[in-house]
């Protein structure tokens, strides 16, 4: 053998050898929790919530899923236990598409079989967007735990730097300096509390956060920018992914009861595309009749619409703009799904919507102060008596 051919053989063994114990390293601290739980070190949680789901699916016990988009990100695992009588694992995702809650939920049936799923689900969710394989932000291969996405989580040198860190903490004055890294963004597992995961810390003021003046603004800045409104809301689109993510997965698991509640927007969301999006006011509409018809066929269904929930949607200061609520409305919609409040009726399954379109046509807008006034009920727009 060459001298050449002798350094080369020594350098792909030299080569093999370090990726074999980086790999070993890393399945031994495994960040993520997806092949056992913390044993070295303290279970901390990543920021990636596409991520992180596929370890909480994993390393949690749980007989209940919950769902959603942003609007179920605040919400408090043991706020749900106790309102609902279940254990909950939280696999909300921001800015999440069908695709990717189709494939997180079945993830979630097929390794822990939960007994109920409880299911953030609005209109956005359904405009067309990329399958989970093609999605670039969404580490399908790590749910599977297939041989790629094992590859990619072991030989990762971000995964070898987060096990690092999570070793280093033990160190106190490490672990200060490990804190501010995650403040900078250089390290992700950054919570080592699963119940705090996503949520407005207690410490923070509330009213800082949300507060009529926010959600009018917001009001305002789509009024000048309708097609924000409008990008991707398509009926056929939205059907056809709707009947593809939704209904297929609950027809699919007919031993898993399925609670769905439609989110409570303020109003001022339907009141911006009355305004300027009707065409999207109507697809939105459509839309949900469509949907509402189809939930309320399946037995192991329960769908609620919080939509209609004026107390909530028509006080602004619940709101940090149209669309998301505080953490004090999370625990009204939990004690809602408690006690079976806005559930819709199988026989009437779009008589919610008829009623969220009255409060809609009826709203007015002062636009001298640009202070928002509901309607009272028994009361014309003009508020004289009807």
């Amino acid at each position: 053998m060459s001298v050449s051919a002798k350094s080369v053989g020594l350098f792909l063994c030299a080569s093999l050898l370090t990726a074999v114990a980086v790999a070993a390293f890393d399945f031994a601290i495994d960040p993520l929790q997806l092949f056992h739980a913390a044993r070295f070190t303290t279970a901390f949680y990543t920021s990636d919530d596409r991520m992180r789901a596929a370890g909480l699916i994993r390393s949690l016990n749980f007989d209940t899923v919950f769902i959603g988009t942003s609007l179920a990100v605040h919400f408090r695992p043991s706020e749900i236990d106790k309102a609902l009588g279940v254990k909950s694992v939280k696999l909300a995702m921001s800015g999440s598409t069908s695709p990717e809650q189709h494939f997180a939920i079945q993830t979630a049936i097929a390794v822990k079989h939960p007994k109920e799923v409880i299911w953030e689900m609005d209109d956005w969710i359904f405009r067309d967007a990329p399958d989970v394989d093609s999605d670039a932000y969404f580490p399908a291969d790590l749910y599977r735990r297939n041989p790629r996405g094992i590859a990619g989580y072991l030989l990762s040198l971000d995964t070898a730097r987060e096990s690092i860190w999570l070793m280093l903490r033990h160190i106190k004055l490490l672990d200060d300096l490990a804190l501010r890294l995650t403040w900078a963004g250089y390290l992700k597992y950054n919570n080592d509390n699963v119940d705090e995961i996503g949520t407005v810390p207690m410490y923070v003021d509330q009213k800082a956060l949300y507060g009529a003046g926010k959600a009018m603004a917001s009001y305002q800045h789509y009024r000048k920018a309708p097609a924000e409104m409008s990008v991707g809301c398509d009926y056929d689109a939205m059907v056809r992914n709707f009947d593809r993510d939704a209904l297929d997965l609950i027809r699919r698991n007919p031993d898993v009861r399925f609670v769905v509640y439609f989110p409570p927007y303020s109003i001022l969301q339907f009141v911006a595309m009355r305004d300027a999006a009707p065409a999207t006011l109507k697809i939105v509409y459509d839309f949900t009749a469509y949907a509402s018809r189809r939930l309320t066929q399946f037995p192991n269904v329960r769908l609620h619409d919080f939509r209609e929930a004026s107390e909530v949607t028509h006080d602004l200061n619940n709101y940090a703009d149209v669309v998301h609520h505080s953490p004090t409305v999370d625990l009204k919609e939990l004690s809602w799904l408690a006690e079976g409040k806005y559930v819709v009726d199988r026989e009437a399954p779009t008589a919610p919507l008829e009623r969220l379109k009255a409060q809609v046509e009826a709203f007015q807008i002062d636009e001298s102060d640009r202070r928002a006034e509901a309607v009272k009920p028994g009361t014309d727009a003009s508020g004289t008596g009807q």
